[in-house]
Parts: C-alpha cells; sequence; structure tokens
C-alpha cells in the first residue's frame, strides 16, 4: 500500500506538469496559427486565410445541396497613399485599423473581414442579397462618417469606394476579388451613395 501511495505521490505532479506543458504548446501553435492568418495591424484575415475560408464554405455548402454562394465587398480608401505621405505611415496603419474595427462592427455574424492589400479591405456575406449588402455598405458609410478621423492639424481626407460581386456556388477567388476591385473603382465616394454590385458570369 506504501509503495502504491508514494507512486501517486510522484506521479500526479509529472502527470499534471505534461498537462501544463502541453495546454502551453497548444496555445503557442494557436497564437501562431492566428499570427499566420491575420493582417498585424487590423487583426483582420490576410487574403489567403481569406480565400481559403471562402473555399471552405463553398465546399461545406456543396456537400448539403445547399447555396454556396454570396457577395464579396470590396472597400478601397483611395486617399491611404496621400494620407501616409503627408502625416506618416503610422496615420496610414491607424486608418486602416479603425476602418477595419468599423467594418467588423457593421457586419453580420459570420461574415469575414480580410485586409487584401495595403488600401483595400475585403468582406464576405455569405448566402446574402445585394439588399443585404447595400444596408451594410451604408452603415459603413455612415458610421465613418461619423468617426473622428484627424490629426492634431486638422481632420483627414478620407475616402472610401465601396464595390461588391455577386456569385453563385465555388467559384475562383482571384475572378470575385477582382470584379469586386473593379466596382469599387468604377464608384463613386459620396455618402448614401449604393454600391456598384456585378453579378460574376458563370463558367
Amino acid at each position: 500500500m506504501s509503495i502504491i501511495v508514494v507512486s501517486l505521490v510522484v506521479a500526479f505532479p509529472l502527470l499534471l506538469a505534461l498537462q501544463l506543458r502541453n495546454a502551453e504548446l497548444a496555445a503557442l501553435h494557436a497564437n501562431i496559427d492566428h499570427t499566420a492568418r491575420h493582417d498585424p495591424v487590423t487583426n483582420a484575415l490576410t487574403a489567403t486565410a481569406f480565400a481559403a475560408a471562402m473555399q471552405n464554405y463553398a465546399d461545406r455548402r456543396r456537400k448539403i445541396a445547399t447555396d454556396a454562394g454570396g457577395i464579396m465587398i470590396a472597400v478601397v480608401v483611395e486617399t491611404l497613399d496621400t494620407i501616409s505621405r503627408r502625416y506618416g505611415p503610422q496615420w496610414a496603419d491607424t486608418v486602416m485599423l479603425s476602418l477595419a474595427d468599423i467594418i467588423k462592427t457593421s457586419v453580420r455574424s459570420g461574415d469575414l473581414v480580410a485586409r487584401l492589400a495595403s488600401n483595400e479591405l475585403g468582406i464576405f456575406l455569405p448566402g446574402a442579397s445585394p439588399e443585404n449588402a447595400q444596408e451594410i455598405g451604408a452603415r459603413i458609410r455612415r458610421r465613418v462618417s461619423q468617426a473622428a478621423f484627424e490629426t492634431e492639424e486638422a481632420p483627414l481626407d478620407l475616402k472610401l469606394k465601396l464595390g461588391g460581386a455577386l456569385f453563385e456556388g465555388a467559384e475562383d477567388f482571384n475572378q470575385i476579388r477582382q470584379l469586386a476591385g473593379e466596382m469599387a473603382f468604377d464608384s463613386g465616394t459620396e455618402d448614401g451613395e449604393p454600391i456598384a454590385i456585378a453579378k460574376l458570369p458563370a463558367a
């Protein structure tokens, strides 16, 4: 009996230490995975992680014979280069971080937000209708106009362009992104202006 007791007394701390070590390793791996999949400035998904998430969504929906389409919105900060040159890159980073936070609080649960380029954020709205996209776009514009984007010297000249690509089923991510970007660059920057949304031609 005493041998069993001694064995348990010795083994318990070792098992506890092993469990703690495994938990630390799991947390480290999770942190590494998060860092690899997220933009360091905005904490939004990277373009690669965004594309993979959209593909995974389409694959899962296709397996249960459910609509796998949706809308991708491109949000382009037309004046970001000007802001960076005039006030410094730290202000450009601040603008993109603030914009990403506004977008994250403006979309629906389950929607995805990513940083696609230095001045561009992308939003994936799975299963969304054009009306859903217009509501979200208007909400983003309204909240951006209400936010205080300004330095000690003057308000920042923040001009956004939004455009969307409507697609059905599994489509090539680059084609979706290109169409959304084209719609954004063709759009205006005025508040209240509808988002230009085009449907991706069937393959």
